[in-house]
């Protein structure tokens, strides 16, 4: 599957150091310890609507990381990113709207792909649809049915939870906090037959109506989990730097995905670091489509909206935390995007060389995005202050300032 072109990225002099993010697993902000080039799988898209703000703010908190680990000298970071184009959720809104399933996530992968190309985020190395991946998936499940890692019930296929000895270590969730997750969150713990509720589903075997594959396995489509598991498995390795997503799947998507793929090898962990991002919100809900509150990227880009004023908005909070979108903080990343812009247009300005520290050791300290952003507005504060010039001021400033916000927050100046 093709990705989006990439932005050129400015080298800065010097390099940044090691970047330190929360693992969810350890519960615990920890150094990421790339062993030479870094490599990082984040859960992509299932394309039956587009981009939302919730959207953006995740892939835009690992577009970060990417930045960051190229200034500390940790690339080319290998970087896989899937699209899950065959599910309920997709197949679901075809069948409400009459559409073909494969046109509609056609259409919306495409739009994400505009989308992130706007918003400036550095593209995944490979890029690779759950379709596209059906052959080696059907691969992985038969392995797993030869090791007893896997089960049929009627024609599907199920994975055992007591096949994974550390079940539940990545989330630490207890049991009925698992249960209640899993059946919101496209789990079947109600199904009669299954060994355990919490057993997943690696293949579905044919549906009248529904899409499938002829395969060793018979005819049918794979399950969610296993997508990511294999689609991983097969790009990275096992102990990958990153594993990253929204906060709403580290159960049961992140939890299962880890425990299929180490259940395939014989290995642990499949990931050093299972990073999270926050949720969006409007009106003191998350952004979704079932509550049809979304306030979708290409809508703010048709109403001609500046990207970059966009992408500073999301930065404007913690990637961890959940937070609110409201039109004040687009007026304000607005308003803030005019002053930085107007700094870099002067002929002269402070040397901006311990902005460049500042700036590097805030996002190497888990992202601390308001932190940077504050620390450029110190700078930009003092430049625009004409009267306030120190000595050694000159045109470095203000090339060195369109320079760094570039290549580490990724906001064209």
């Amino acid at each position: 599957m093709d990705t989006w072109p990439s932005p050129a990225v400015p080298v800065l002099p010097g390099n940044g150091g090691t970047l330190r993010l929360f693992d969810t697993a350890s519960g615990s902000v920890r150094d990421t310890a790339p062993g030479g080039a870094a490599r990082m799988y984040v859960c992509g898209i299932t394309p039956y609507d587009a981009t939302h703000l919730g959207h953006a703010a995740t892939y835009l908190a690992f577009d970060l990381v990417y930045r960051v680990w190229l200034d500390a000298g940790r690339g080319p970071v290998h970087y896989v990113q899937n699209v899950t184009d065959v599910d309920d959720p997709l197949l679901e809104r075809a069948a409400h709207t009459g559409e073909n399933w494969t046109e509609l996530a056609e259409r919306e992968i495409q739009l994400f792909r505009d989308d992130m190309t706007a918003l400036r985020v550095l593209p995944p190395h490979e890029y690779v649809g759950a379709v596209e991946a059906i052959p080696e998936i059907t691969e992985a499940v038969g392995r797993l049915l030869e090791r007893d890692g896997a089960y049929q019930l009627d024609d599907d296929v199920y994975f055992p939870v007591s096949a994974a000895t550390g079940f539940g270590a990545e989330s630490h969730y207890d049991r009925q906090t698992m249960l209640r997750l899993f059946a919101e969150r496209g789990g079947d713990p109600q199904r009669h037959g299954k060994r355990d509720p919490l057993d997943s589903l690696l293949w579905r075997s044919r549906r009248v109506g529904e899409p499938y594959w002829e395969t060793p396995l018979g005819a049918g489509r794979p399950g969610w989990h296993i997508e990511c598991s294999v689609i991983a498995l097969n790009r990275l390795g096992m102990g990958f730097d990153v594993q990253g997503g929204g906060s709403d799947l580290i159960f049961p998507h992140h939890e299962h995905s880890a425990a299929h793929a180490e259940a395939l090898t014989g290995e642990a962990p499949f990931a050093r670091h299972y990073v999270h991002t926050g949720m969006v919100g409007l009106d003191g809900e998350k952004m979704s489509k079932s509550r049809g509150n979304l306030v979708l990227v290409s809508k703010l880009r048709a109403a001609r909206v500046d990207p970059m004023a966009i992408r500073l908005a999301l930065l404007d909070g913690h990637y961890r935390a959940d937070r609110e979108w409201t039109g004040g903080r687009l007026k304000a990343a607005e308003a803030r995007l005019a002053r930085w812009r107007a700094a870099t247009a002067l002929a002269a300005a402070p040397p901006a060389e311990s902005l460049l520290r500042a700036v590097r050791a805030r996002l190497a300290d888990d992202l601390d995005t308001p932190g940077a952003l504050t620390a450029v507005d110190g700078y930009v504060a003092a430049a625009l202050d004409g009267d306030a010039l120190p000595a050694g001021a000159g045109p470095g400033g203000p090339r060195l300032l369109r320079d760094l916000v570039d290549a580490l927050l990724g906001v064209a100046l």
